[in-house]
């Protein structure tokens, strides 16, 4: 027998250990596998946990680590979330952005398309250039459902055209307190009347038939009790994300009627609240996720997690994962390493051993994937020539879908006083004055969820102000003057006084007191002692307390959050447009009335749910 060389035996093994390792560690050869023409079930029969498990994560686009994280863990959904926006802000750059994402996508073993989640929530408000509408409490007001149907029509097509499929909208929440920063996203304190204006805007996102190119997923939200949580219960302190204390029979009368009217018209998702019940939070709460809503109500869509909104159910992050997905949840939104949060690594790492481990039965995550897909196949996502259609790019801010939003604002204006007939004005006057911080304020129009999660003043995107809008409906022979400390009212025919609330959005817009600021009062003041008529233009998300400022005004018109068609409220200002607005929310006299709703006992607000005047 030869002898052996033990040196030369070493470096064999070495050379080996070496080739082995380096296998090892070079990513697999993916062999692509046709789904086109297969069942759901067939396919979540063939997928890995792996892949169901991404299928389940949402993360917000800012937070990928790498783009190749969307096919390398088989991500379901990204989202943008409020502000989330690519570096220029323009339709055809959302929509190239959004066909990379989906480019990479495809590149998985399955190749199933994203879902893409945005909070187009009046309009497709995070994009420069769009048809902003009015925001919900104005809709409510206008009481037309065929109206709300096609503002979702015009924001699904304006959606569509930058390449999203998926919308964060209705909200559906029962407003039960103006203290609360997300009033204005409710169509106000009417079951009844949410649920028709709920139900219509579902019908308008989604159109006929989801895998119509120009409809979107709807995502009626947040389930449930939103707009009720007891003051101080909340975070901060505040009333936002916080505890509705009141029993079932309360609960299901005022806010489960709008879900069962989005699940008739067929909304395709639905979002689990912040809030908690009686102390129990949302998105662990088996009995309201899973026995009613998919059990009772027969919910066959999928439910969705809000913003991180699962970190804090238990004491630990797979605890918490745990609980939110045997609760009934099918997709979280993760969505990022940001502060206070979690990794979208992380969530996939703890879901894969919650499961590996028997933690979560691999029936329930059966059924989320099943749920999701099933979507994204009604959706058309699952057909191997799915393209996002960019024949639909002309359409943003298009003239077409500003004058729906146009018409819109006109018919939200709620006239709550008009002495000796002030209104409507005469569009020959010699001299009109426009007051106020809002007279030439686009951004003030459209509040918070405008652009960025916040909104912001100014021209912060393309629309028409009220001062533009006035000096368009004159004649040529009147002199409109812009004066925003109204010093300059003396001797006008009228003085239009546009005042009201900074943008804010959730958290931000919680207030103990609705008073107008000291700002808004000085301006009302100076143009009352020039003695001129005046209009008050009130730019709110809730009703204000106003009472001491009526006797100032002449005539004051409540416009909400009208957004970019400043034009509306001219309409009405110049009697194009008679004032056929209704409160779809009870007007307080006093904070100490605070909160106050229809058919409460010793009712007696300023102004009762569903008045309005007109000409």
């Amino acid at each position: 027998m030869p002898r052996t060389n033990p040196q030369k035996v070493s470096m064999i093994i070495l050379s080996a250990l070496i080739l082995l390792i380096g296998c090892n560690t070079t990513e697999p050869v993916v062999k692509p596998v046709s789904i086109e023409d297969k069942s759901v079930e067939s396919i979540v029969e063939m997928m890995t946990l792996a892949e169901k498990v991404g299928q389940m994560t949402q993360v917000d686009r800012r937070y990928l680590d790498d783009l190749d994280d969307i096919s390398k863990y088989h991500l379901g959904s990204l989202l943008s979330g409020g502000g989330s926006t690519p570096d220029v802000n323009d339709p055809a750059v959302w929509a190239d952005m959004v066909d990379e994402y989906q480019s990479i996508a495809k590149k998985s073993r399955l190749g199933i398309p994203l879902i893409y989640g945005i909070d187009a929530v009046h309009g497709h408000n995070n994009v420069i250039g769009a048809t902003i509408v009015p925001h919900n409490i104005g809709l409510g007001a206008t009481r037309n459902e065929d109206l709300v149907r096609q503002l979702g029509w015009l924001t699904a097509r304006e959606v569509r055209a930058t390449g999203i499929n998926w919308t964060f909208a209705p909200c559906v929440a029962n407003s039960r307190d103006e203290r609360w920063g997300r009033a204005y996203e409710s169509f106000g304190e009417d079951p009844a009347l949410i649920s028709a204006m709920g139900k219509a805007q579902v019908e308008g996102f989604q159109g006929a038939d989801l895998s119509d190119p120009e409809a979107i997923a709807a995502c009626t939200k947040h389930y449930i009790g939103d707009g009720a949580p007891t003051w101080s219960t909340g975070l901060g302190g505040m009333i936002d994300r916080g505890d509705a204390q009141l029993d079932e029979s309360r609960l299901r009368a005022l806010h489960l009627a709008p879900y069962i009217a989005a699940i008739e018209a067929g909304t395709a998702t639905i979002m689990a609240s912040y809030n908690s019940w009686n102390g129990e939070a949302l998105h662990g709460h088996k009995y309201l996720l899973t026995d009613v809503l998919k059990g009772e109500l027969g919910f066959e869509g999928f439910i969705v997690s809000d913003w991180a909104a699962i970190d804090s159910l238990a004491p630990d992050y797979k605890g918490s994962i745990i609980q939110s997905i045997n609760a009934g949840l099918d997709m979280i939104m993760v969505p990022g390493q940001i502060p206070k949060s979690h990794s979208y690594k992380e969530f996939i790492s703890l879901l894969t051993a919650a499961v590996n481990e028997g933690s979560i039965p691999m029936s329930r995550i059966d059924d989320a994937v099943t749920r999701i897909l099933r979507i994204k196949e009604q959706m058309g996502l699952l057909n191997a020539d799915y393209a996002n259609d960019r024949s639909l790019l002309p359409t943003v801010g298009s003239e077409e879908h500003r004058a729906i939003a146009r018409q819109a604002v006109a018919e939200s204006i709620v006239m709550l006083e008009n002495e000796n007939n002030t209104l409507p004005l005469s569009k020959n006057a010699t001299k009109i004055v426009l007051a106020g911080r809002g007279a030439d304020n686009v951004g003030m129009q459209c509040g918070g969820w405008t652009i960025s999660w916040q909104g912001g003043h100014g021209a912060i995107t393309d629309g028409t102000s009220i001062l533009q809008a006035v000096e368009s409906a004159v004649s040529e022979a009147t002199e409109v003057i812009l004066s925003e400390d109204g010093s300059n009212s003396q001797g006008a025919d009228a003085v239009i006084v546009v005042v009201g609330e900074d943008p804010y959005a959730e958290m931000h817009g919680d207030r103990r007191d609705l008073s107008l600021s000291q700002e808004d009062l000085a301006v009302i003041n100076a143009v009352k002692q020039s003695g001129s008529p005046m209009i008050l233009v009130l730019l709110s998300g809730r009703p204000m307390i106003i009472t001491d400022i009526l006797d100032s005004s002449d005539a004051f018109l409540a416009a909400w959050l009208p957004g970019t068609e400043g034009a509306g409220v001219a309409d009405v200002l110049f009697g194009d447009h008679a004032p056929s607005g209704k409160l779809s929310v009870t007007w307080p006299t006093s904070m100490d009335q605070i909160p106050i709703n229809d058919r409460d006992t010793n009712y007696n607000p300023l102004f009762p749910f569903g008045y309005g005047l007109s000409y």
